[in-house]
């Protein structure tokens, strides 16, 4: 079985990769906007679904940050911060919570682009011939949109395997303290 340092270890490496991708999905998000020569503007917040993945990323960037002192420390000195069972319980629940979130973050992202770009593209030969402007804009628009999303996804994937550790973590402090697990008490 792994050491409990070497998870820790992981476990930072893992929600540093996280951080750095929700991150970068934010700051692809905000900055996807764009202007028509008449002056008409689109910024993501006219996607509700662009509004929810930046949210996702930006919840769970704050949780990441809320976690880093405790590895830090755990790591700088040895032991715990909170030397109960309640820091392993929050790391299990709060890393399986925080995947789902943006799991579904990048799910409704990637669908809501693949949605938009399917109809532009099924309709582009009628709309361009009504005269509509910012078509090209708008499918940059929508490909910046993927790319935030998959920034989101990779910061999915990062949380993920942060859920495997925290959940071996989690296992390894219940075998040592005597405890059974879950459902098994001695």
């Amino acid at each position: 079985m792994a050491s409990s340092k070497s998870i820790s270890i992981a476990t930072l490496v893992w929600r540093i990769l996280a951080l750095l991708c929700l991150v970068a999905s934010i700051a692809v998000m905000a900055t996807n906007n764009f202007t028509l020569d008449d002056g008409t503007k689109t910024k993501f917040t006219d996607i509700i679904t662009y509004r929810y993945v930046i949210a996702t990323a930006s919840v769970a960037c704050l949780y990441i940050l809320i976690q880093m002192p405790f590895i830090i420390y755990y790591l700088c000195i040895g032991k715990r911060m909170i030397r109960n069972e309640c820091l392993p319980e929050f790391d299990f629940y709060g890393d399986k919570f925080i995947s789902f979130l943006l799991a579904t973050g990048a799910g409704a992202g990637f669908f809501v682009t693949y949605e938009f770009l399917k109809v532009i593209n099924v309709s582009f030969d009628a709309l361009v011939a009504l005269g509509v402007e910012g078509l090209n804009e708008t499918k940059t628009f929508l490909h910046r949109g993927y790319i935030s999303t998959g920034l989101l996804f990779l910061g999915f994937i990062c949380m993920a395997v942060c859920s495997v550790l925290s959940s071996i973590a989690r296992s390894t402090a219940t075998s040592s303290s005597g405890k059974g697990g879950f459902f098994f008490f001695h």
